[in-house]
């Protein structure tokens, strides 16, 4: 199975290529090309997080947690300047875990995407 992930997403590793080969592992091949394609036209990068994180610090703190949709983060450090810089410093450090807990939320919402759209392949894979 983690050779069929590093065919499709090549451009994963880490926890993210553990959590995203789990995801695949029930999936057929169909299921899990399709899974591929919604899952990289969603996920994040993390070197774009770190960019936009340092932003913070001289132009607009919060694009980061906009960048990953948390509204609420984002606004709160729009409005208080990355919680007096505080907060963008933190999350300089902490970037890879911010993007990490983003793509597994989108990579857990495309599996039960491509698993709704085929519900049979399971079963008919199985009868082969």
């Amino acid at each position: 199975m983690p050779n069929r992930v590093l065919k499709l997403l090549p451009e994963i590793d880490g926890d993210e290529q553990v959590h995203v080969a789990r995801l695949m592992s029930s999936m057929s091949d169909e299921q899990a090309a399709q899974f591929a394609r919604i899952y990289r036209s969603r996920r994040r990068d993390e070197t774009t997080v770190l960019m936009l994180t340092l932003l913070g610090f001289v132009l607009i703190a919060g694009v980061q947690r906009f960048y990953v949709d948390q509204l609420a983060m984002g606004l709160l450090y729009l409005f208080t300047a990355g919680l007096c810089g505080i907060g963008t410093l933190i999350d300089v450090f902490r970037y890879k875990r911010i993007t990490l807990r983003y793509n597994q939320e989108e990579a857990d919402q495309a599996a039960a995407v491509v698993r709704g759209a085929f519900p049979d392949a399971e079963s008919e894979s199985g009868k082969g």
